[in-house]
């Protein structure tokens, strides 16, 4: 090029419109309660996110999210945060459902965004992008290995997230420690099969840093959004009795690292890979599920064909061109034609007018046309449908009718040229509207099948409900006989027990007024002894 163009500006406009866009970013975080989870983020985003205490003990996992609005200079930040409450703390760890509900939320933010990509009217730049693009799955220090339930989450993450390890309160274990800490969490998940985020180092700009943070997997972190005054700067970081442990200090921690990684570097490829990797696998197989393949039924492309990419380029639909009337009668007819036999009735054109008209089921050969496919009823059939799928405008039959004779007028009188008109007509391509037909037929015959077996699904569910129901309904029955049992046999006992201590109380009773009229006995033969006693002195007395 001799002079300046101006097309290197390019790069500009797309920093200006993202800038203007703003950008979203969603971070899930998979740890067990109190592991610092909320903490780390508040450190990361240098800012305090509100958040709501969890306890120990949630009976089941559930995902909280969150979403803030953040700014940075001139850069506008949607930020996500996805927190497991309950992840890990529930007595049976080996229970699918603790990672499920996981992958369950995985799968419903995928499924979101690809029914919005699937609509009409599509609203893409203002979608709320919910796919997350980051897991940081919190390790707990403990410097042997890691836990099944880790391994396994992990495991069934790794194909629809990126997954990056983070080393939770690295304060707590040595420096010894941490070092084989990390060398054994790669190990294990090397030999499990475990794919982890690894930062791109397809990148010359950011190969070199990248490869060097590979090699620190899984970073060791600290959070804390307390600030000590170390020297004459105040710094975030831990105090303890023993000394001060610097967040932002690469020698106490990886936390540095990993905001480096995550935010400041390949915070856009995390994006990128949700989308062109995780997202496109799900949506594959998703599409693969309705029946839709890339081959037709003779192993070809679907798509292979550049005319079929616009059914609207291969009917050149333009006023004046063609005779619209006389090919849209024909669609009518054709179309109640078809009502007409699926429901066992006359067709209402007999089949000599049908092939009058140029709608014969066998193709004939036109003057002037040689060599080119003509339409039989099936394709008028395709045609049908693209000219739906095109949105031209509803037509009563008599109208058209109208329309047919006054255009028949002004065209030949041969019945080629009624249905056909003048060497203006563009013949359709019977192989694309084939394609078009196949792939119509076969995602409304997958969406009826997929219909049918969720209802079937819904149905077998609703039995399987019932006759839980009535099972637990029984259990409580037998449990609620059993428990009357168990209670008429401690009354039983009661009583029994309780006549005992009344007869025992009534013996005693006994005793006790038997007791006491000896008593009372007793003392009066005392008080007579001691009288007569008394009587006796006084007699003695006297006769001295």
């Amino acid at each position: 090029m001799s002079g300046h163009v101006g097309f290197d500006s390019l790069p500009d406009q797309l920093v200006s419109r993202s800038t203007g866009q703003g950008f979203c970013f969603n971070i899930l975080c998979i740890g067990e309660t109190g592991i610092g989870k909320s903490t780390l983020m508040d450190t990361l985003f240098n800012t305090n996110f509100e958040n709501s205490e969890s306890t120990h003990f949630e009976p089941k996992v559930k995902l909280r999210a969150q979403t803030y609005q953040l700014q940075e200079s001139n850069v506008q930040l949607k930020l996500t945060v996805v927190n497991t409450v309950g992840f890990g703390d529930q007595m049976n760890k080996e229970d699918r459902q603790v990672y499920q509900h996981v992958v369950n939320y995985i799968d419903t933010q995928f499924e979101s965004y690809l029914q919005e990509e699937l609509k009409i009217k599509r609203c893409l730049h203002n979608y709320h992008d919910t796919r997350i693009h980051a897991c940081l799955y919190f390790i707990a220090p403990t410097g042997h290995s890691l836990k099944s339930l880790d391994l396994v989450t992990m495991k069934k993450l790794d194909s629809k997230v990126n997954i990056i390890p983070v080393i939770a309160k690295a304060d707590t274990i040595s420096k010894g420690e941490l070092h084989k800490f990390k060398i054994k969490i790669m190990s294990e998940l090397v030999s499990n099969g475990v794919q982890i985020y690894q930062f791109p180092i397809d990148d010359e700009s950011v190969a070199k840093i990248n490869t060097t943070m590979n090699s620190h997997l899984p970073f060791a972190v600290v959070g804390s959004t307390e600030e000590v005054k170390i020297g004459n700067k105040m710094v975030k970081a831990r105090q303890y009795p023993w000394g001060v442990v610097q967040v932002e200090n690469e020698s106490h921690c990886d936390f540095v690292k990993l905001r480096e990684m995550l935010i400041c570097v390949n915070m856009e490829d995390l994006r990128e890979q949700t989308h062109t990797r995780h997202y496109e696998l799900y949506r594959r197989c998703k599409l693969e599920e309705m029946g839709f393949t890339d081959t037709d039924a003779e192993n070809k492309p679907v798509s292979g064909d550049p005319d079929c990419a616009d059914p609207g380029r291969q009917l050149r639909i333009e006023r004046g061109q063609f005779p619209l009337g006389l090919w849209r009668v024909a669609l009518v007819e054709v179309r109640q034609n078809q009502l007409a036999s699926k429901a066992g009735k006359q067709p209402i054109l007999p089949q000599g007018e049908m092939r009058s008209r140029g709608i014969e089921e066998k193709p004939r050969s036109l003057p002037g046309l040689e060599g080119l496919p003509m339409l039989r009823e099936v394709d008028v059939a395709r045609l049908l449908r693209l000219s739906n799928a095109l949105h031209f405008p509803r037509v009563e039959a008599e109208t058209l009718n109208r329309e047919g004779n006054k255009h028949a007028k002004r065209e030949s009188d041969t019945d080629e040229s009624r249905y056909l008109g003048k060497s203006t007509w563009f013949p359709l391509k019977r192989s694309c509207a084939s394609k078009v037909g196949n792939l119509q037929e076969t995602y409304e015959t997958k969406r009826q099948e997929f219909l049918f077996e969720l209802q079937k699904r819904e149905e077998e569910m609703r039995q399987m409900f019932v006759q839980r129901v009535k099972e637990k309904e029984t259990e409580l029955k037998d449990a609620e006989r059993e428990l009357q049992g168990k209670f008429e046999h401690l009354k039983r006992l009661h009583q029994e027990e309780r006549m005992k201590l009344d007869e025992k109380k009534t013996m005693l009773e006994d005793e006790m007024s038997g007791f006491s009229k000896r008593k009372i006995a007793a003392e009066l033969l005392q008080a007579q002894a001691f009288t007569g006693s008394m009587n006796i002195k006084k007699d003695k007395d006297r006769k001295k």
